[in-house]
Parts: structure tokens; sequence; C-alpha cells
């Protein structure tokens, strides 16, 4: 059964395994190579966005490093997913790296290149825009995945890392729990 929303969003449909499914199941790939199963964030939230190196927004990358070098400790990560969705990435993983590395000091864990919307977009960012409020509509979208990895909260593009909206979101998550 296709759920209608999922295609109104762009996404592959979700079927109910996927509605009881967490962001810890699914694996991306390393910008570097090899796997990166998000197993290895649990217990953390997790920003999650979309990057590009050729466009506009690119800037955020300065205050997306910001925020996880402040809130890292606390029990945020910040992880990059390159996507050449919106023709504004380099089309290999080397110069990826070589231009967060050398343009913005990149220490967040990056993956690799992800379709990131559509009907060929990875399962994971499928999973988020069902959850999240839709699939990025540009680069540096943003979803801020709960530390129980099953609440999504979607960010659009022009919300930067250090918009209010976003910052009290993160900070509600970050929140020790009674």
């Amino acid at each position: 059964m296709v759920d209608r929303r999922a295609l109104l969003l762009g996404t592959a449909a979700v079927t109910a395994a996927d509605a009881s499914q967490d962001a810890w199941g699914f694996t991306l790939s390393r910008l570097e190579g090899g796997a990166l199963p998000l197993t290895e964030f649990r217990g953390r939230a997790l920003l999650v966005v979309n990057t590009a190196s050729m466009c506009g927004f690119t800037p955020q990358y300065e205050g997306l490093q910001r925020l996880h070098d402040r809130l890292e400790p606390r029990g945020l990560t910040v992880l990059g997913v390159p996507s050449n969705d919106f023709n504004q990435e380099h089309a290999n993983a080397r110069r990826v790296r070589e231009f967060c590395d050398t343009m913005f000091g990149i220490t967040f864990p990056m993956a690799g290149l992800t379709r990131v919307r559509g009907a060929g977009a990875d399962p994971f960012f499928a999973w988020l825009a069902a959850r999240g409020g839709g699939a990025p509509a540009w680069n540096f979208h943003k979803y801020l995945v709960a530390r129980d990895g099953r609440r999504v909260q979607g960010f659009a593009t022009r919300v930067g890392p250090e918009a209010p909206a976003l910052l009290r979101a993160v900070e509600a998550e970050l929140a020790p729990r009674a």
C-alpha cells in the first residue's frame, strides 16, 4: 500500500514496518569509504544536514561546526550528508573532504554522497522526510533526530545552525530528562 503523504513529499512509500523503525536502524556510507551505521549515534541527538560545497548556503558549515564543537560534549552530533541533488556538490568524495577540511575545518562526521529527495532518495532520507515535514527543498535542510531515534523535526535551509528556533529545539532535546 502506498502512503499518499510520502508520494506528495516525493519520497519512497512509508510502510507499516517503517513506522516502528528508529533512526538507529539505518546505515549510510562514510565520506572516506565504508559503512556508517547510525547505531554509532544511539542515545545522542543527531542534526542531519544535506550539504553542498558550491551553494549560496555553504557558509552554514561554519555555524554547524561551532554548534558541533559547543554541544557535542552534551550529546549532539552534527552529521553532514553531501548531496548533488541540486547540482551544487563535487562529484567525488575526495574533493568534498578536501573542500570541507580546507575551507571550514570540519570535524563532525560526514556521510558519502547521498540522494536526499525524490524516488531515488536514500531510505534514511525518505524516513526523515516522512517524519520531519518533507523532503529537502534545497541544500542545508536540517533534521533534528531525538535521542530516542524516533522523533524528527525538520528545519528549512534558511533556518541557520544558530537560529533561535533551531537552538531552542536542540536545547530541549539535550535537556536532562526527569
